[in-house]
């Protein structure tokens, strides 16, 4: 395995080197009345190669000027970026019918032209990874996934307007941008870890204004409820999905990084509000008959308790 590209491991200004993907269709309607039809829409996701943050724009078709429009929404929200890297679409062929226009788009000469000379006004390179090599850009095909995914099983069937689809999208973004990454400080009294959100706000984000409605039966729920029930939904299933990527094993006949006194981990709560993520500290392992820890202490902010090593992750970079 070779070393990370310089883009990934040098210090810099939060989108300042970004990488770009799509992904899509879902289907929206402009507005709720009787009758009205359908329409495409895709999502066009940012993700800063240095510090993992992301950025999500609603786009309501594939057209040149669109993307050009949420290629300038980013810039006015987020800054001016150096350089750009993506694919270059023919990852595409014949993968799946409805990614056909992706790649019309991404290859047409109209493209070419006008997001050139767009990109030498503001003196932005935009680099091409290999063809037919998606692996290259995992970064933002990993976040792609994330959001992706989960959002076609929370949606279903539903047909979310283009306001509430893109309510729902900033509230995704918000939620995948605070997830820890490493430890930030290790205070014994209430650890806190690093996230993008860090990055981009300076402070943690704190919860969404909203009531639990997992348990409220979808046909009682009014519009903006139902919204914060897709929400709530994709933080349950995400969040578990995250939480297991920090304890994978590749091998169960060695003792790999064993549990220590003092590790700063996230434990597994059942039922948490979107963005709580509790943090503790190993104050106390409690090894088995064979000398491996399977029951640990763990300190937070709210006292002291007994977990076992399984329902705890410990951060990275430790």
């Amino acid at each position: 395995m070779g070393n990370l590209p310089s883009c990934r491991v040098q210090e810099a200004k939060p989108f300042l080197k970004t990488g770009i993907d799509y992904a899509g269709p879902f289907r929206i309607v402009l507005n709720r009345h009787r009758g009205v039809r359908s329409q495409k829409a895709y999502i066009c996701l940012f993700v800063c190669l240095a510090v993992k943050a992301i950025h999500i724009e609603l786009v309501s078709d594939l057209s040149t000027s669109n993307f050009i429009q949420a290629f300038k929404r980013f810039l006015a929200r987020r800054g001016l970026c150096t350089m750009l890297y993506s694919d270059r679409g023919s990852n595409f062929v014949g993968a799946k019918s409805q990614l056909k226009d992706l790649f019309e788009l991404i290859r047409s000469e109209n493209f070419k032209t006008q997001i050139e000379a767009e990109l030498t006004i503001k003196g932005i390179q935009w680099n091409f990874i290999a063809p037919g090599a998606p692996h290259m850009g995992g970064l933002w095909e990993s976040n792609i996934k994330s959001v992706k995914s989960h959002l076609l099983k929370i949606v279903g069937d539903q047909l979310l307007t283009y306001e509430e689809l893109n309510t729902l999208l900033i509230q995704i973004e918000c939620l995948l941008n605070s997830r820890p990454l490493c430890v930030l400080s290790s205070d014994p009294a209430e650890p806190i870890a690093l996230t993008p959100a860090h990055f981009l706000t300076l402070t943690p984000l704190d919860r969404l204004p909203a009531i639990n409605v997992m348990d409220v039966n979808l046909s009682r729920l009014s519009r903006y409820q139902l919204i914060d029930h897709m929400v709530q939904h994709f933080w349950q299933r995400w969040r578990i999905e995250y939480l297991h990527t920090m304890q994978t094993r590749e091998k169960w006949n060695t003792l790999n990084n064993p549990i220590k006194i003092g590790t700063i981990v996230l434990l597994q709560q059942p039922n948490l509000p979107p963005l709580q993520w509790p943090l503790g500290r190993i104050m106390e392992v409690f090894p088995g008959n064979y000398g491996i820890v399977r029951v640990i202490g763990v300190k937070t902010k709210n006292g002291t308790y007994r977990r076992p090593v399984t329902k705890v992750c410990p951060l990275p970079t430790q």
